[in-house]
């Protein structure tokens, strides 16, 4: 979607070429061979879901039976602020010594984090960016930080190998990044994986259960029995805090 500009009264329509034309962009494959027929229902489609009027600027075979296109046009909906909620971050941001500093003082120990792509992901971009040292957005990963041990597993983990690395690690977090998601594989692995978690440890002693990926959708932890989720952009930094909150939280409430 264009990007939207503010208006009075807390609802704003998308931004175009002018203040509230209210011009989206919005791609989309159909099950239909290219011809006019496809280009046809593609704008049907487009109207339906608000376009008026719509333009097909981009039709592309995907094969003999299947068209990819984009339609541009100018959407009818309206966004109202005031109904939109979000999930505000409830913990402060760390530096890394910070971070460090709050383990080493709680803890007296390293604080260990396994992380993998379980199921058949073999996308390990995600994982890789959190706990690399390399890091992601100008931020080092997790094995930058002296005070914690990383174990990175790669991908296509299976969940009981990972409940026994983590158990044999024992792991204070666990970290996994799941990219693919067709059929919603991303909610079906991690109910697995929390269920076999809860199953293998006792009441109280779980790890700090993290999942992150493109997909997922913010407030459904307790959906998926994770203690949190992470989407598109989440930064080492931001981990490392949350890990640092969480491990806070957890020792307050024994």
């Amino acid at each position: 979607m264009s990007a939207a500009m503010p208006s009075q009264g807390g609802v704003i329509r998308p931004y175009g070429d002018t203040t509230g034309d209210g011009m989206v962009q919005v791609s989309f494959t159909l099950p239909l061979p290219h011809d006019r027929l496809a280009e046809g229902a593609a704008l049907q489609l487009a109207r339906k879901m608000g376009l008026d009027p719509a333009l097909l600027v981009h039709a592309k075979p995907m094969g003999p039976d299947f068209t990819f296109f984009v339609v541009y046009g100018s959407s009818t909906h309206l966004v109202t602020l005031d109904d939109v909620h979000v999930v505000e971050r409830e913990y402060p941001l760390l530096s890394a010594k910070d971070a460090n500093l709050a383990i080493r003082r709680q803890l007296r120990r390293k604080l260990v984090v396994v992380g993998a792509c379980i199921g058949t992901d073999a996308h390990t971009v995600g994982i890789d960016a959190i706990l690399n040292i390399k890091g992601f957005a100008g931020e080092k990963g997790l094995e930058y930080y002296r005070e914690i041990k990383v174990v990175n597993l790669g991908a296509q983990v299976l969940v009981p190998d990972l409940v026994a690395r983590a158990r044999a690690e024992k792991a204070d977090a666990v970290l996994v990044s799941q990219v693919v998601t067709q059929k919603d594989a991303h909610l079906h692995n991690t109910t697995q994986m929390s269920a076999a978690f809860r199953e293998a440890y006792p009441a109280g002693q779980v790890p700090i259960l993290v999942v992150g990926g493109p997909r997922f959708e913010e407030g459904s932890e307790r959906t998926l029995g994770v203690d949190r989720i992470f989407g598109r952009g989440a930064t080492p930094g931001e981990v490392a805090s949350y890990l640092v909150h969480e491990m806070t939280e957890r020792k307050a409430r024994r």
